[in-house]
């Protein structure tokens, strides 16, 4: 008897093949972007470049600031500088005021009239060494008189403070009734009829 070769079972399963990667050929040509994909590309290369110059709108924007800043801190020093500067100068330039009187030879103030020049020559005197020199009424000598600088007093009384010895420099000098007798300032004018520092006036 032969057997049935339908017997229900089924022959065994061929093993599945394992699978293969598929590569892209060199000759193939690339898939070219969507339009979505090219305007998302579009926007972001905008939004760079809006960075870029704002930064660097910003990084110009602080610079001048700066440079601002600097000119007017320089500005201001200058400024400063040169009001320093003119006040010196003008502090320098301008000219003290000392008010002289006439004394005797013991201190005692007198008329300002014996220590003008023209008033000495004219009643026989002379001028000499910083004092002035007027005879004495009968012919018995003479009176000497000379200018004390700064002092206070009245007529007959002894001067107070002040020196005898001529101020130097930039002085002027005048006598209370309104005489110049020195001149003092870097170019600048006083009173005309002055002697120019020597202490002696100019005029009665």
């Amino acid at each position: 008897m032969t057997q049935d070769d339908n017997s229900g079972v089924q022959p065994p399963e061929e093993p599945k093949k394992p699978g293969s990667m598929r590569f892209q050929d060199a000759n193939t040509q690339p898939r070219q972007p969507s339009v979505a994909e090219q305007r998302a590309r579009k926007q972001a290369l905008a939004d760079q470049e809006r960075e870029r110059q704002a930064a660097v709108a910003a990084r110009e924007a602080a610079d001048a600031k700066a440079a601002t800043k600097r000119k007017i801190l320089i500005g201001s020093g200058v400024t400063v500088g040169l009001v320093g500067l003119i006040a010196t100068f003008y502090t320098i330039a301008k000219p003290k005021e000392v008010t002289a009187v006439c004394t005797d030879a013991n201190g005692v103030i007198q008329d300002d009239r014996n220590c003008d020049e023209n008033y000495a020559v004219s009643h026989g005197g002379h001028y000499s060494g910083g004092f002035w020199f007027i005879p004495l009424p009968g012919g018995g000598g003479y009176t000497q008189y000379r200018y004390n600088y700064g002092g206070t007093g009245g007529i007959g009384q002894h001067v107070s403070g002040g020196s005898f010895t001529a101020p130097s420099g930039n002085t002027n000098v005048s006598t209370k009734s309104g005489t110049s007798i020195q001149r003092g300032g870097f170019g600048i004018s006083g009173k005309s009829g002055t002697s120019g520092g020597t202490g002696k006036s100019g005029g009665s």
